[in-house]
């Protein structure tokens, strides 16, 4: 019996079909009735008619629907024109065998696309560029490169295409050696001038964190296109380089480039990043321009940065809008309420949302423990246990948190347990929540063993919270000897720093803050503004003052709270004149007084004898500064009347208080009458004290 080919086999099935009376016969009619399917986007059907016949199409069809399975990744349209292709040609043309490749590999059919490969009796170079191109889009790295070396040995000369994959494979695995070697054969070829080549030059730089390499290239482009821009400004935002993708994002602009939707949204997430909201504003004013604004999801990154700015009436406004309203927007107002302390229109929303994910949940978890309503906290958690199926590693850090703000270490625990059991215990992100919270609720032992068995996997987050834990409890000593212990691994944060400093300042460890210092200065920490108030406090309780001036001084920019620290540490170590003298500077930089600042400058008037001027800031508290006076600002003016001697004053001033006299003052009354003889108001003192402590 001879050998049966696959086209006798086919053309017997074909004559076992009932063949329709309109299925056309010669190539011609065929052709333009396939196409003409094509015309309407029916393209099964247009295959089906073309799988039917019995009759070979002209090669520019086979190419055209090749092209067209691969667009509509449909894999059985493009294995049946194959199919046909073969039955009519037994040797068809190389051009078309490639095109099949690359629509076996967009459909992602890896194993169809090396087989075929493998069996073409002829290859050229576009045969290889399609099977590297196929792998490369699929992120099979190794098989890439194993091609492109084999395409070499076989005498084909690479292509633009080829180096295309092998720099698109360059980047998934961060080999910025390799890049280099192929940056420079691009060049030696002659394709420097490449845009797509440049592209993927800036893309796989930037990946390896090579920016200023990836920035110089994309210098260099004479023509840098819409995707090469968008590169540039997300390489620049994934660096950390926020300020620049926003800068290098208004060249473009100002070159007269219109930007992909990416772009503007990659731009304004690094607006919300260093809360640049003048320049946000401008983007999302060109976005309209350029009807971008209405784009999903440029609207979601639209919503991010209203939000992170605190600029919650844009962000509805935006969210408003009928494209913006998916789940991600969703999620992300009800994050922004909740966060910013607006629960109940959270809460709003929340109940609102026409589908919910777990991320939705945590969001709303989120905002309810940032409040510290626990008793809603532990009612919603309740609720979300019983609707969720599953739940994440964000959800159980969340427990922790809230387990921490309880101070209910038997919760904890059984959420450990729990932790265990969902097989959780190896995530970095819940194990540093388990940590913090044995932290904050004082179970120091347990947070000691934690921590030594995340020894293979703890970050700068696991060592900076335990360091945290012991500082936050005043046991400076202890934090101490971890911190001298951290170096090994990894750094200190500035916030753990100004913990740190806390606990120094409230055990007066004038050494141990001392070394935090210069350990700073010597690895040239960004001393921000919170952290210099933490050094000048530090230094104040620690009575070396002089420091603390010197710290205050050096500083760039001060807010309310460092001007308090300093004048507050001025009175308290003896230099009163000094924290009247910093008054001055203090209005003179336009910083407005708060309660705290006119304790503290009462204080110094109190310790310096400046009776009228004492009386003078008490007046302006709340007509000049809208500061509505305390207990502790009315005691601070009798203890100035008393320890003064301005009798006639202190009886006027008590007199026309809002409230009665405090025990307090009036122990100072009765001093300062001792003192200087005065009968009738020291009775009248003592009677009123007496009638105070009978009550309590």
């Amino acid at each position: 019996m001879g050998v049966v080919s696959a086209a006798s086999v086919l053309n017997h099935l074909l004559a076992k079909k009932i063949i329709p009376s309109k299925l056309p016969t010669d190539p011609r009619s065929l052709t333009s009735a396939i196409l003409s399917l094509l015309r309407k986007d029916d393209l099964k059907r247009a295959v089906s008619l073309l799988f039917q016949s019995t009759v070979p199409v002209p090669f520019s069809l086979y190419s055209r629907l090749f092209r067209v399975c691969s667009d509509r990744q449909a894999i059985l349209e493009a294995r049946k024109v194959e199919c046909h292709l073969i039955t009519f040609n037994p040797t068809p043309p190389t051009f078309l065998l490639n095109r099949a490749i690359e629509a076996f590999g967009k459909c992602g059919c890896l194993a169809d696309a090396q087989e075929l490969f493998e069996e073409m009796p002829r290859r050229d170079g576009g045969s290889w560029n399609a099977l590297i191109t196929a792998h490369a889009q699929w992120d099979r790295v190794d098989k890439v490169f194993r091609l492109f070396l084999r395409m070499g040995r076989s005498g084909f000369a690479a292509t633009e295409v080829s180096y295309a994959g092998v720099l698109r494979c360059c980047g998934m695995v961060r080999e910025a050696c390799l890049a280099r070697q192929v940056h420079g054969v691009v060049l030696k070829c002659g394709f420097g001038e490449n845009v797509i080549l440049q592209s993927s030059l800036v893309d796989i730089y930037g990946k390896c964190g090579l920016i200023e390499d990836s920035r110089r290239v994309f210098d260099e482009m004479d023509r840098p296109n819409e995707v090469s821009w968008n590169v540039i400004v997300r390489r620049y935002l994934e660096a950390g380089n926020a300020r620049e993708a926003i800068f290098v994002f208004f060249e473009m602009i100002r070159k007269g480039k219109c930007p992909l939707n990416f772009t503007v949204s990659n731009v304004l997430i690094a607006c919300s990043r260093v809360l640049a909201a003048k320049e946000g504003m401008q983007i999302h004013s060109y976005a309209a321009k350029v009807c971008l604004d209405s784009d999903e999801v440029v609207c979601s990154s639209l919503i991010c940065l209203y939000l992170k700015c605190d600029e919650l009436e844009d962000a509805q406004m935006v969210f408003d809008q009928p494209s913006a309203k998916s789940v991600v927007s969703w999620t992300s107002m009800v994050s922004g309420y909740a966060l910013t302390g607006r629960i109940e229109k959270a809460r709003e929303l929340f109940d609102e949302m026409p589908e919910r994910n777990i991320i939705s949940w945590n969001a709303m978890l989120a905002g309810y423990i940032g409040c510290k309503k626990w008793d809603d906290v532990l009612n919603f958690l309740h609720r979300m246990l019983s609707v969720i199926e599953h739940v994440d590693h964000v959800t159980l850090s969340l427990v922790a948190k809230i387990a921490a703000g309880l101070g209910d270490i038997v919760m904890g625990k059984q959420l450990h347990g729990f932790v265990y059991r969902l097989g959780y215990s190896s995530n970095l992100f819940v194990a540093n929540s388990l940590l913090d919270m044995y932290g904050k609720c004082r179970n120091f032992k347990i947070s000691r063993v934690l921590f030594e068995q995340m020894n293979q996997s703890r970050d700068s987050v696991s060592w900076n919270s335990f360091l945290a834990s012991y500082a936050r409890h005043g046991m400076s000593e202890h934090a101490m000897a971890i911190f001298g212990e951290m170096h090994w691994e990894t750094m200190l944060s500035e916030f753990t720093c100004g913990t740190l400093l806390a606990a120094c300042a409230n055990t007066s460890s004038l050494s141990y803050g001392k070394q935090i210092h210069a350990f700073m200065l010597r690895n040239e920490y960004d001393i921000d503004v919170v952290v210099r108030g933490a050094f000048v406090d530090m230094y104040s309780k620690c009575r070396c003052i002089d420091y603390g001036l010197k710290v205050f001084k050096e500083a760039a920019l001060r807010d309310i709270v460092l001007w308090n620290s300093i004048i507050l540490g001025c009175c308290y170590n003896g230099k009163a004149r000094e924290a009247l003298k910093l008054y001055k500077l203090m209005v003179k930089d336009g910083a407005k007084p708060d309660k705290v600042t006119m304790q503290g400058l009462l204080l110094a008037c109190v310790l310096e004898g400046r009776v009228d001027l004492g009386r003078s800031l008490f007046k302006s508290m709340s007509k000049v500064y809208s500061v509505i006076p305390r207990v502790e600002h009315y005691e601070l003016m009798v203890r100035l009347y008393s320890c003064h001697g301005r009798i006639d004053e202190l009886e006027t001033f008590i007199k026309t208080m809002p409230f009665d006299p405090t025990a307090e003052m009036l122990k100072m009354i009765l001093k300062a009458c001792r003192k200087r003889g005065l009968l009738r108001m020291e009775k009248w003192a003592s009677n009123l004290l007496t009638g105070l402590r009978m009550k309590l």
